[in-house]
């Protein structure tokens, strides 16, 4: 069959079993599946169930020695383009692979006009067809239809906005906005007047009156990324206009109605925040009608080849590149890999081997290097700690911080000073680059000012 279709001019891959079919199809995207019944492993109704989760209009043609009519309204009923029996006819193979090229493209063209006015992908499409995101995705839909406040729990980089954005797609609010904040970026004495906004002269700089994330959230969702990072303060105001459905601008006295639904996400445990005191229990419970736990990227590494293949075309796109696919090496990187930082460590990875690829990526491109940021390489030196009349655990620290600061200063200058991007980087919240930042005098621009540490 493959050299009936090459000397039509089709580029033709082959896999010998269905596992191996899946990956390649994850990484070269074809534009059609011819696709047997009868395989070791997995089978050709398995194949393409999952064919189809990963990409549902990708045409598959099954073909089959044992046809049987209720074989081939089962495989159609599954989404298969057509069926084709053994023994074939050669210009039968030929002419329903040039149909089903048309179909499929003819599919892909009205989902990009779709996807083009509604903005939104599926979960699926955005996280990948592994069964862990499966699961999430019938979560999601099942919350999305009522209006519950909802938790998302999951690490850094997991997609956490992503789902919050799923559930708002999927609501009875789709049309009316989602907005989003990041708590963890906004400095404490600004986030008050970010949230609920002000009146002309409530404080320096405040010239006119400015509505906050919540008006302009009314009648849609506010999504509060990382809001264990919120102070106790806020906090007590954020639960108090949740109850009241109304809030006062910072230097008002006039309450404004609002009508949200509250979707917020957090990189940490908020019940144990709770239970430690540091964050409100009576917002956690107010917050938990429903929650959400987003699985890291090490724990559903089926979606590795999907999501690199996406990134890859993203890439290609931003940079006006052709680069094909990924060699046998790059792809047991991927894949071996435990990947902190996640998803989102994954599309900078992918992005910068992009770049520098020339025709395939290959392992040296990926660049994947300890710290999580693609390239970055350091060499902390800890001589010139002071050693005499000290103890082993005073050196030890002394070194460890020498060794901290080297970091910070290294993933700032990758970052371009960009405190919020270090900190999401590094796993940690925007507080604590913060604070470190100031107590080892770096610069913004990852520099130092002159202090001596």
């Amino acid at each position: 069959m493959s050299g009936i279709l090459e000397k039509e001019g089709f580029n033709v891959i082959t896999a010998p079993e269905g596992r191996q079919a899946i990956e390649k199809i994850c990484f070269n995207t074809p534009d059609v599946v011819l696709l047997d019944v009868r395989m070791p492993g997995l089978n050709g109704m398995e194949v393409l169930k999952k064919i189809k989760a990963l990409d549902d209009n990708l045409p598959v043609v099954l073909v089959t020695a044992y046809a049987d009519t209720h074989q081939a309204v089962e495989a159609m009923k599954e989404g298969a383009y057509d069926y084709l029996a053994k023994p074939f006819d050669n210009n039968e193979v030929v002419w329903i692979t040039r149909r089903a090229l048309a179909e499929g493209k003819l599919r892909r063209n009205l989902k990009s006009i779709k996807d083009r006015y509604n903005g939104n992908f599926s979960l699926i499409d955005g996280m990948g067809p592994s069964d862990k995101i499966a699961r999430l995705a019938v979560d999601v839909h099942r919350v999305a239809k009522s209006d519950f406040s909802v938790i998302i729990m999951g690490e850094t980089g997991s997609g956490k906005e992503l789902v919050a954005r799923a559930i708002h797609g999927d609501s009875a609010r789709a049309e009316a906005p989602f907005v989003a904040v990041d708590c963890g970026a906004i400095p404490e004495n600004l986030l008050e007047s970010e949230l609920f906004g002000h009146e002309k002269g409530s404080f320096t700089g405040a010239d006119r009156q400015t509505a906050g994330k919540f008006e302009s959230a009314h009648g849609g969702a506010l999504f509060l990324d990382e809001i264990g990072n919120m102070p106790l303060g806020s906090q007590a105001k954020v639960l108090r206009v949740i109850q009241d459905r109304k809030l006062y601008r910072v230097g008002g006295n006039k309450p404004v109605p609002v009508d949200i639904r509250l979707i917020v996400a957090a990189n940490q445990d908020l019940l144990e925040m709770a239970e430690n005191g540091a964050f409100r229990k009576d917002l956690y419970y107010r917050l938990s009608e429903f929650t959400i736990r987003v699985p890291a990227l090490r724990e559903r590494k089926e979606d590795i080849p999907y999501l690199a293949k996406r990134f890859l075309d993203l890439a290609n796109i931003e940079l006006n590149k052709l680069i094909t696919g990924f060699t046998d090496a790059a792809v047991e990187t991927l894949m071996s890999y435990d990947w902190p930082g996640n998803v989102r460590q994954l599309r900078s990875v992918i992005r910068r081997a992009t770049l520098v690829a020339r025709d395939e990526i290959t392992e040296k491109d990926l660049s994947i290097s300890r710290t999580g940021v693609p390239g970055l390489a350091f060499s902390p030196k800890v001589q010139g700690i002071p050693w005499e009349n000290a103890s082993l655990s005073e050196i030890v620290q002394q070194s460890v911080l020498a060794v901290e600061k080297e970091v910070l200063k290294e993933v700032l200058r990758f970052t371009g000073g960009n405190k919020a991007k270090a900190a999401r980087l590094l796993q940690v919240d925007y507080k604590t680059v913060h604070t470190k930042v100031k107590k080892f005098g770096i610069q913004q621009n990852g520099g130092n000012n002159g202090n001596k540490t």
